[in-house]
């Protein structure tokens, strides 16, 4: 990575946003705690935490959600889908959220019960869609910011572009207030994407996803559900190194910082890390990034 670049980074300020997934286990809760609480100083502008197939983690999401609000000074994203429920249970979610103090929510599909691969079916007495559901939260809780799904390569059940973007400008037009994509590891993808949004009148912001390879065998399975093409140069960084694990983390570490420092050359500001609980490797990329803890950014006790 030119030292050039590395040395602008400082100069050049982005916001970071980082995403987390519920714990199933009182170890994997242990763990997202420190990883929160090992990111959050950085002061992100929001952290978000996933919701399972089916709605399958809603009670852990809700959880989570809520102890950030209470133990961190970053606000929190609840993802909600509407996947396997009526409308009436997604909005007694919605106001459950409320209730605690939350005030953005990452608006998605979500994956039918039978995970990615499987085929969505509506459920009769839902919202049927995504932008069905945004408008629905938009009506029930006009304060809410409300973040929505975006995939610079395709959603891999979408019959084609044109009709992506279709679905994009539909739940921009139902009140999203901003686009959070899919990860990608060719910025030409996400370069594109944006520029064509444009065209179609989607103006929000459309956020990068990024994630780290950590595993690289374990994302190129992932991508190749999402619909995420794994370039050749990027195999090529990660051969060999199987039985290597802190190669790997070095490798991936600038790998990611160099993917960003890319699209902040190209204007991009903001970007959403996926962090797959795994803070450590989250935390040097940023750091490669010119980010450093902020006073008062973190556990509200710290902060008292």
């Amino acid at each position: 990575m030119p030292n050039d670049r590395l040395s602008r980074a400082g100069r050049r300020p982005i916001r970071v946003s980082f995403e987390f997934f519920p714990p199933k286990t009182p170890e994997m809760e242990e763990t997202l705690w420190r990883s929160i609480e090992r990111l959050a100083p950085l002061g992100p502008t929001f952290m978000s935490v996933t919701y399972g197939a089916g709605g399958s983690t809603r009670e852990r999401t809700h959880q989570t959600v809520e102890r950030m609000v209470k133990e961190t000074t970053v606000p929190p994203a609840a993802h909600l889908t509407c996947v396997s429920a009526t409308k009436d249970e997604v909005d007694a979610v919605v106001d459950g959220y409320r209730e605690v103090g939350v005030r953005h929510i990452v608006a998605l599909r979500g994956d039918p019960a039978g995970g990615v691969g499987s085929k969505f079916e509506a459920h009769p007495g839902g919202y049927q869609s995504t932008a069905d559901l945004v408008a629905g939260i938009r009506r029930r809780a006009p304060e809410i910011e409300l973040s929505v799904s975006a995939y610079p390569e395709k959603h891999p059940e979408s019959p084609s572009i044109d009709a992506d973007f279709d679905v994009l400008k539909a739940k921009v037009d139902a009140g999203a207030n901003r686009a959070i994509t899919q990860f990608f590891f060719d910025n030409a993808h996400y370069l594109r994407y944006v520029d064509e949004a444009r065209k179609r009148g989607v103006h929000v912001p459309i956020v990068p996803g990024i994630v780290a390879v950590s595993n690289f065998k374990q994302t190129a399975n992932f991508a190749a559900r999402t619909g995420a093409s794994i370039p050749d140069w990027l195999a090529a960084r990660f051969e060999g190194l199987d039985n290597d694990p802190q190669t790997r983390q070095m490798i991936a570490a600038a790998v990611a910082a160099e993917q960003v420092l890319d699209l902040v050359d190209h204007g991009v500001k903001d970007f959403h890390f996926y962090t797959m609980n795994k803070a450590d490797l989250v935390y040097a990329v940023c750091h490669l990034l010119g980010l450093r803890p902020t006073a008062g950014a973190g556990a509200k006790a710290a902060a008292a």
